[in-house]
C-alpha cells in the first residue's frame, strides 16, 4: 500500500536516492531539493526554467541538465553541452553523463529525440539519433548497457556501452505495448526495470522482454520512481496532476517493495 512521503510540490520529477537521503526536483518552482526521513526538506540549488534532472559524478558533485547545458555544483557552473537544453540525466561509475533530448514536447507534434554523452573531461557529443521521446535512463550494475524509456514508442531501449563511450547493439528491452508511456525508469537487484506512466497513473515492474512483475498504482500521473531507503526497498514516486497538458499538485509517494536497488541511478 502507496504512503504519502511529501505534499506541496508544484510539479515533481526526478527522484533519485543519494548520499543516504531522499532528492528531487520541482520543475515549477525551480528548485531542487533534498528530504530527511520525516518529509521537511531543503532547497539546495534553483535552476532557471524547465526541464531539468540531477544525478552525481563519482566524486559527488552534483550535475545537473538544463536549459543551458548540463551544469555541475549546486553553483550550476558550466560542464557540458553549452547551450543545449536537455531532459533526463544518468551519470556512470566511468563518470560519464548520460542526457537525452526529447525532440518534441507532449501536445506538440512528434519527432525523433537524442542521446548525448558528457566525459568527465568536459568533451560531448550525441551518441544515439532518432529516439522517440527519450525519456527515463539507467544504467545496468555492470556498467555495460545504458536503457532509455522511449515514452512515444511505448518501449524500453537498451544500448551496448563501448569502453570509448559510444552506444551500439541497440535492441528492444521490452516491448510495453499498445498506449503504454514509459516515463522515469530506475533498475533493481534482479534484473527488472519499473517505469513510471502517466496517462496509466502507475509504476510497473517489468521483466527483460516485457512481462509485467508487478504495478503499484497512484491516484494521479507518475512521472517518475527510485528505489532507495537504507535497505534500497523503498519506491519512492513523483506524481502531479495531469490537465489539459500541464502537470501541478505533485506528491511523492512511496511503496515498500521486495527487490532492492541497483545500477544507477
Amino acid at each position: 500500500m502507496t504512503q504519502t512521503f511529501a505534499t506541496g510540490i508544484a510539479m515533481g520529477e526526478s527522484p533519485r536516492w543519494h548520499d543516504g537521503r531522499f532528492w528531487m526536483c520541482d520543475w515549477t518552482t525551480g528548485e531542487i531539493l533534498v528530504f530527511d526521513d520525516g518529509g521537511a526538506r531543503e532547497t539546495v540549488a534553483r535552476v532557471d526554467g524547465l526541464p531539468f534532472s540531477i544525478d552525481w559524478l563519482p566524486d559527488g558533485r552534483l550535475l545537473a541538465t538544463t536549459r543551458d547545458g548540463v551544469k555541475v555544483g549546486t553553483e550550476l557552473a558550466p560542464y557540458g553541452f553549452p547551450g543545449t537544453a536537455w531532459n533526463e540525466i544518468v551519470v556512470d561509475a566511468e563518470g560519464r553523463a548520460w542526457v537525452d533530448m526529447p525532440g518534441a514536447m507532449p501536445g506538440e507534434t512528434p519527432k525523433p529525440g537524442v542521446v548525448g554523452v558528457v566525459h568527465p573531461d568536459g568533451s560531448h557529443r550525441i551518441v544515439a539519433e532518432d529516439v522517440w521521446f527519450p525519456n527515463g535512463m539507467a544504467v545496468t550494475p555492470d556498467g555495460s548497457t545504458l536503457i532509455v524509456a522511449e515514452s512515444h514508442a511505448a518501449r524500453l531501449t537498451a544500448f551496448t556501452i563501448t569502453d570509448g563511450g559510444d552506444l551500439t547493439d541497440r535492441r528492444v528491452w521490452a516491448d510495453l505495448g499498445e498506449g503504454a508511456a514509459p516515463d522515469g525508469i530506475c533498475l533493481d537487484a534482479d534484473g527488472a526495470c519499473w517505469f513510471a506512466e502517466v496517462p496509466g497513473r502507475r509504476c510497473v515492474r517489468v521483466a527483460e522482454g516485457g512481462e509485467v512483475l508487478q504495478v503499484v498504482e497512484a491516484d494521479r500521473g507518475c512521472f517518475s520512481c527510485t528505489l532507495g531507503g537504507d535497505d534500497g526497498r523503498t519506491l519512492y514516486i513523483t506524481a502531479n496532476a495531469w490537465r489539459d497538458g500541464g502537470a501541478s499538485e505533485g506528491v511523492v509517494v512511496t511503496e515498500r517493495v521486495d527487490v532492492p536497488h541497483a545500477g544507477r541511478p
